[in-house]
């Protein structure tokens, strides 16, 4: 009679969880600490590339690619880091499959990844690090600065170009004396070349019976002969377009600059990811091995 021996399970498998909390925690601990560290490291090298003076300093794209390759270092530092300090810390699984415990190793890497960069997305929401935070804008604004793109206002100033359009014409400006009856600071003259420019502006284009206003009213308020009048409304239409221009050139660098940023930062944390699981696979087999 053959006998059946019965089916043995392993003690720790049956009664112990396979994730070591304890040790995910503290690898978590130690990626969070050291991303800080390089974060405000990297925000302080930053702030010595860029200057406030034109033509100082390096350019946009060295310090945007700057940044992405510091974004990249950071997640592989840090995941690296407690990656391999959650798989060296983890308890020992006696009994388990040589795949198995890589598997788990690296499952630890994961998810020591996944809370570091919670933490991290914490701290730095919440204002917990301030030093970050203010000199990476301080790097964004010296850095705009700094650019050798466009440097405009968000919107047209409209009020400026109304003045522009009632300034004193040559013969006031020599004189130093205006005509009898103009007043070129007349509010209400300008208040109506502003509107106009107002409507130009959301339209896209000024009609020509408004551009005939507009030198009809500079005539009139400045003294200037027709055709100098609607000579500078022209002139002033232009200037209008090319800062309409300027600005569109400015707010696409700024999409580009944004979207590059955003394509970079997820590119370093699936760095950060594939990283945490190998050096976790790496710290839990040399735990094995002692």
């Amino acid at each position: 009679m053959v006998s059946v021996s019965p089916i043995t399970v392993d003690s720790h498998d049956a009664s112990s969880s396979c994730v070591s909390w304890a040790a995910i925690i503290a690898g978590a601990l130690a990626a969070t600490a050291l991303s800080l560290v390089l974060l405000i490291l990297g925000a302080g090298v930053g702030l010595t590339m860029v200057s406030p003076w034109s033509a100082q300093g390096a350019g946009t794209t060295a310090v945007a690619a700057s940044a992405a390759a510091w974004l990249v270092f950071t997640q592989w530092a840090s995941s690296g880091i407690g990656g391999y300090v959650a798989g060296r810390m983890r308890i020992r699984w006696p009994g388990v499959d040589r795949d198995e415990v890589l598997f788990r190793d690296t499952a630890h890497g994961l998810l020591v990844w996944a809370l570091a960069t919670v933490l991290v997305s914490g701290l730095l929401a919440s204002g917990g690090a301030a030093t970050v935070q203010s000199s990476g804008s301080a790097v964004a604004a010296f850095t705009a600065q700094n650019s050798s793109g466009p440097r405009t206002s968000s919107a047209v100033p409209t009020e400026y170009f109304a003045d522009m359009l009632f300034r004193p014409g040559d013969a006031a400006t020599t004189t130093g004396i205006d005509a009898p009856g103009i007043d070129p600071n007349d509010d209400d003259a300008k208040g109506e070349a502003s509107r106009i420019l107002v409507i130009g502006l959301t339209t896209g284009d000024v009609p020509a019976a408004d551009k005939a206003q507009l030198a009809h009213l500079v005539a009139t308020r400045t003294g200037m002969p027709a055709t100098d009048a609607q000579a500078r409304v022209d002139d002033v239409l232009a200037r209008i377009e090319t800062a309409k221009s300027e600005i569109k050139a400015a707010a696409d660098d700024a999409r580009k600059a944004g979207l590059t940023l955003a394509l970079m930062t997820a590119l370093s944390l699936f760095v950060g990811a594939f990283i945490a699981g190998v050096a976790a696979a790496i710290g839990g087999r040399q735990r094995d091995l002692v």
